[in-house]
């Protein structure tokens, strides 16, 4: 049978829109004083196609993440949704110039994002939580958004948890009421930050299944994990990062099984005796719809 990856890209090649990238990001550099966190990163990222970072903490993969949608500005370098250039606009003067927040506002909408930290309403259910962004920032009228939160959290296998609050629920139903909050943006990508590293280990596989769901629908996705098994299984691509640079990238199969850089399978032999929660990740999705 198939994998997953060969089928994605199958029907990626059957579309034209599919030859455009739909980020790109060129020469992106951070830094925070003296600090230089990104050293000039640049990627695309095609429609339908799921791309991971993995790499050792400090490495800029969560960095990358945050200036894609501008929750950090970076320091210099371009980066591009659907060919359109975000976070700026032409200057007379300079170039370019920086937007602001309201500005940045429509641009941020077509990027949803799911953080480590959950971020709940807790004064908010389930429902309330995932309409709110549809309402505020979309302008959706209530009834209209409700019945956009309740499709999501069908999605995520938490239909039945619409009426709860956040504090009822468990690290990992939480997490996937962000991942559908994330979804009622109907953005066109969407980042993921690390979505497990704050959950028990029991409760990884059940988020980890979500988002083999959403990459087998073809979303446009970046995820930074350090899943490492489950990025090798679920990834179309994979790419390794350390110290601000992008230090190898290719398929998931060959940067994770076949490496060719000495520092990437370093890094690899160094967490490979810690990469089993996710072991069984591809079985989870049956236990998510079965235990809510």
């Amino acid at each position: 049978m198939a994998s997953m990856q060969a089928m994605r890209q199958a029907v990626r090649a059957d579309t034209d829109s599919a030859q455009r990238p739909v980020l790109r990001i060129e020469g992106l550099r951070k830094s925070y004083g003296a600090l230089d966190v990104l050293k000039g990163i640049s990627l695309e990222l095609h429609k339908g196609e799921t791309l991971a970072l993995i790499g050792p903490s400090g490495s800029g993969k969560s960095t990358c993440l945050r200036c894609i949608n501008f929750l950090e500005h970076p320091t210099d370098g371009a980066i591009f949704l659907d060919e359109a250039r975000i976070g700026q606009l032409p200057s007379r003067r300079h170039g370019w110039r920086w937007m602001s927040d309201r500005e940045l506002a429509p641009q941020r909408a077509e990027i949803g994002m799911v953080f480590q930290g959950f971020y709940l309403w807790p004064h908010l259910n389930v429902r309330d939580n995932v309409a709110l962004g549809p309402i505020r920032a979309g302008g959706m009228a209530r009834a209209e958004a409700h019945a956009l939160a309740q499709e999501m959290l069908d999605k995520v296998h938490l239909g039945h948890k619409a009426d709860e609050f956040p504090e009822r629920l468990s690290g990992g139903q939480q997490q996937r009421v962000a991942i559908a909050r994330a979804l009622a943006q109907r953005p066109r990508l969407i980042l993921f930050d690390e979505p497990t590293s704050a959950l028990d280990p029991e409760l990884v596989g059940e988020v980890l299944g979500v988002i083999r769901e959403l990459a087998e629908e073809g979303r446009s996705m970046i995820l930074v994990t350090h899943e490492i098994r489950f990025a090798r299984d679920v990834a179309d691509r994979v790419i390794f990062m350390d110290q601000g640079h992008i230090v190898e990238q290719g398929s998931a199969a060959e940067v994770i099984d076949r490496p060719r850089v000495e520092r990437t399978r370093s890094f690899l032999g160094k967490v490979g005796g810690s990469i089993g929660a996710s072991d069984d990740a591809s079985a989870q999705v049956g236990l998510v719809r079965r235990a809510g």
